[in-house]
């Protein structure tokens, strides 16, 4: 009577514990993937607001043209996802050259880079996602890849406001996810 009691009041406290652990990953899974497709909205909406002409211009010297800063955001973040997140080898991905010097080719890089991402992310397990990676010197859990890979996507776009200013352009506006 009492085994079973106890089985009883351990079963009342663990499973609302493990289902809100549940909760928790899918719902931290689909922040991430809501942040992943804000990073490729904004990186679309920035190609389709700079004039072709201006995309292998740079807003200063030593800084990255306008098309590779847009195409090192994307490549950065399949970059960072193929090799710490998703554990495959990096994507076969539109020419560079196509990419950097036409709307049609760096949108098409950049929907191929975020494809990429998006089924890294789809296909990773909940083990998979509590394993220890090495990132750049630090030891971290292979779910929050993710959340480094937003930072560096929003880090490296942000600085093509400088590219739209230099022109008298108003940047893409924000958008709320």
């Amino acid at each position: 009577m009492r085994a079973t009691l106890f089985i009883a009041v351990v079963m009342l406290i663990v499973a609302p514990l493990s289902n809100a652990a549940a909760q928790s990953s899918d719902a931290i899974r689909e922040g991430q993937m809501r942040m992943l497709e804000l990073q490729r909205t904004l990186l679309l909406s920035m190609a389709d607001s700079m004039p072709e002409r201006l995309y292998r211009d740079a807003a200063t010297p030593g800084q990255r043209d306008f098309a590779r800063q847009v195409h090192h955001a994307a490549g950065g973040a399949v970059g960072i996802a193929s090799r710490f997140a998703g554990g495959s080898a990096r994507p076969e991905l539109p020419d560079t050259a196509t990419a950097l010097n036409s709307r049609a080719g760096l949108k098409s890089f950049v929907n191929a880079a975020f494809d990429h991402c998006v089924t890294l992310l789809e296909s990773e397990t909940d083990a998979q996602r509590a394993e220890k990676v090495q990132f750049f010197g630090k030891e971290i859990p292979r779910w929050q890849v993710w959340d480094e890979i937003h930072q560096h996507t929003i880090w490296t776009a942000g600085q093509v406001v400088a590219n739209f200013r230099k022109h008298g352009m108003a940047p893409p506006p924000f958008a709320f996810f």
